[in-house]
C-alpha cells in the first residue's frame, strides 16, 4: 500500500513578526523609562585641627619626624636610613624608659614610608596606638584668615 506523504516545507522563523515585536518592546521601554537628572557635585572640605596655645603640658613627648624628602629625625638625632630606624628606636627605649613618642610627618610623605615607620615602631616594642601622628600641612597664607 502506498501512502501519500505531505510535501515537506523548509522550516523558517518568521522574522517579520519578530521585528514587529522587538520594535513594540523597544518603544515601550523608551516611553516607560525615567532618565536620571544630572546631580550637582557636593564639595566637601575636611576639617583640620589647629594647635591651640596652652600653658599646661599634659605629656612630655619626644618627636619622631619625617619630612617630604624622607629624612627622619628622632628628637635632635638624624636617622641616616629608614632601615636603621629600628635599632635607633631600641636604643631610645633603653635610654628613655616610659617616655612617649609623637610622630610628626609632612603631608607629602608616602604611605609606604609611614607604614615602614609604624612597622619599625612595632618591632621596637612601641605600640602604634600610643604614638599620635601630626601631619604638617603647607603653610597657609595670612590672607585666608
Amino acid at each position: 500500500m502506498r501512502f501519500e506523504r505531505p510535501a515537506s516545507r523548509p522550516r523558517q522563523v518568521p522574522i517579520v513578526s519578530l521585528i514587529d515585536i522587538l520594535f513594540i518592546v523597544l518603544i515601550f521601554f523608551i516611553v516607560s523609562s525615567e532618565f536620571k537628572k544630572k546631580r550637582e557635585v557636593l564639595k566637601i572640605e575636611l576639617p583640620t585641627v589647629r594647635e591651640v596655645p596652652s600653658d599646661t603640658i599634659v605629656d612630655e613627648r619626644s618627636i619622631l619626624a619625617i619630612d617630604a624628602d624622607g629624612a627622619i629625625r628622632l628628637d635632635e638625632l638624624t636617622v641616616p636610613n629608614l632601615k636603621l630606624l629600628k635599632p635607633y628606636l631600641n636604643a631610645y627605649v633603653k635610654e628613655n624608659p616610659g617616655r612617649k613618642l609623637e610622630l610628626e610627618a609632612d603631608k607629602d610623605v608616602s604611605l609606604e614610608k609611614l607604614v615602614a615607620i609604624w612597622d619599625a615602631l612595632t618591632a621596637a616594642g612601641i605600640e602604634v596606638k600610643d604614638v599620635p601622628a601630626r601631619i604638617s600641612l603647607p603653610a597657609e597664607s595670612s590672607d585666608s584668615e
